[in-house]
């Protein structure tokens, strides 16, 4: 039988980037600015993960144990995420990986689950101050 996990991750408290464009499918520079510093990955795994901060409607940081932190570029944009959100997923795994499905979570007057965004890729990142 499989487990299912359900992960409630951290509310966000990241700044959100400014987007001029309003152009569906256009994906506006995140905030803060980061380099890369690996190779992207297919998957992570969740014992590494401590908390999440979303960017803006693109882009979750996930940070990790020991200060390091994978950028996630969302497939598409993912209208109503911001980091007044949290986001939740269900997994069978015990890693999170790029074909999943994150939700937003939505607070009205109670918590529940609002879209679904897919992940892409997530690739390891040195955040700038």
């Amino acid at each position: 039988m499989k487990m299912r996990n359900i992960i409630l991750l951290a509310l966000a408290t990241g700044t959100l980037a400014s987007c001029t464009d309003d152009q569906p499918g256009r994906q506006p520079a995140p905030s803060p600015a980061a380099k890369v510093v690996g190779a992207a990955e297919s998957c992570i795994s969740l014992n590494q993960l401590r908390e999440t901060r979303i960017r803006d409607d693109w882009t979750i940081d996930f940070m990790g144990n020991g200060g390091k932190v994978w950028r996630n570029t969302l497939t598409s944009r993912c209208p109503g995420l911001s980091s007044n959100n949290g986001i939740t997923y269900e997994t069978s795994l015990t890693q999170l990986c790029d074909v999943d499905i994150v939700y937003i979570l939505e607070r009205t007057p109670n918590l529940h689950r609002g879209p679904a965004c897919s992940l892409g890729k997530f690739v390891p990142v040195k955040l700038e101050r």
